[in-house]
């Protein structure tokens, strides 16, 4: 009998023995499969951590360059050299100043026969400075206003090109032979420079000194980081043309609303000097004092001044940038 319990129990000892060590080895393999899959899910996540991490230096150097550039190119725009490239004109700095010159002495001499050395100065001043650097003024406006109308339709074709499996180039291309001027004349350039080697970042920052607008900046902004970093080209710029449309109907929008004031502003004036227009012709001697007059001759320069200070008031109130 107790050769009998001794025996039970020695196979009730080895069983339970048996049993804990057969199942060790599983529960091991599943500790080891799982340490194995977290190590291989943070392996990953580091990974995608990098590449975002990567990403972000690389957009921020972009931008960096980008700021960098604009500050260089902002004293080249404003010269006369630029603007008159801004305009289209192909004319050289030399002939603008020399037509200046010559509008210059016409004006002065027409001063001088009216008014004496005052009006020969005023009249040689304002052909030199003033009217030429105005009608170069006028034509960039112009300019760059139908470009700017034209912008977001240019990037609708390169969004359906890229769509439809076309490469930039070609896109830029279509631009360039089927769009209307001034968008063909800017395209075409930037085209050209991409032929003779020229980078796609370095054309795109001479289109934006001949063209410097907003639009045209967000514009070399996507396809510069797209080009460095990747992404969808044809979702950053099809966002990017619902954000042109969508802020030239904002400024439709505000240029409704300030008419009213605009044309108060225009009335108010103008009024002096057509006041001063009828007297002259109306009662000429009523008014002539403040030409032959040394007093009325400075009245007249407080007033000009006083008006120019209104004029210039009332375009600041009236005109909204954004």
């Amino acid at each position: 009998m107790e050769i009998v319990v001794a025996l039970l129990a020695f196979l009730a000892i080895g069983g339970a023995g048996l049993a804990f060590a057969g199942g060790q080895p599983a529960t091991a393999s599943k500790r080891v499969k799982a340490v194995a899959g977290a190590k291989a899910v943070d392996r990953r996540k580091q990974a995608v951590d990098t590449a975002a991490l990567k990403r972000k230096q690389t957009t921020q150097e972009a931008l960096k360059e980008l700021t960098l550039s604009e500050k260089q190119s902002r004293k080249r725009r404003l010269s006369v050299k630029g603007q008159l490239a801004q305009a289209g004109l192909e004319i050289s700095p030399m002939v603008f100043w020399i037509l200046s010159a010559v509008l210059g002495v016409v004006l002065g001499l027409a001063g001088l026969m009216i008014q004496g050395l005052i009006g020969a100065a005023i009249g040689f001043f304002v052909g030199l400075f003033g009217l030429p650097r105005w009608v170069l003024g006028f034509l960039v406006a112009g300019r760059q206003k139908k470009f700017g109308t034209q912008l977001a339709d240019a990037i609708d074709v390169i969004v359906r090109g890229v769509k439809s499996g076309l490469p930039l180039n070609q896109c830029l291309r279509i631009i360039a032979g089927e769009s209307p001027e001034p968008l063909r004349t800017e395209f075409q350039n930037l085209v050209d420079s991409q032929a003779m080697g020229v980078p796609l970042d370095v054309g795109l920052q001479r289109m934006y000194d001949r063209m410097p607008l907003a639009e045209v900046n967000f514009f070399n902004i996507v396809l510069i980081i797209q080009q460095k970093t990747g992404g969808n080209l044809s979702e950053s710029l099809g966002n990017l043309s619902t954000v042109l449309r969508s802020r030239k109907l904002m400024k439709e929008k505000v240029k409704a609303l300030s008419a009213e004031a605009k044309a108060s502003a225009m009335i108010i004036g103008a009024l002096p000097l057509f006041v001063m227009g009828m007297v002259y012709f109306t009662r000429p001697q009523y008014i002539s004092i403040l030409f032959t007059d040394p007093v009325g001759n400075f009245i007249l320069v407080c007033c000009a001044v006083m008006m120019s200070m209104g004029i210039f008031i009332m375009h600041k109130m009236v005109n909204f940038k954004f």
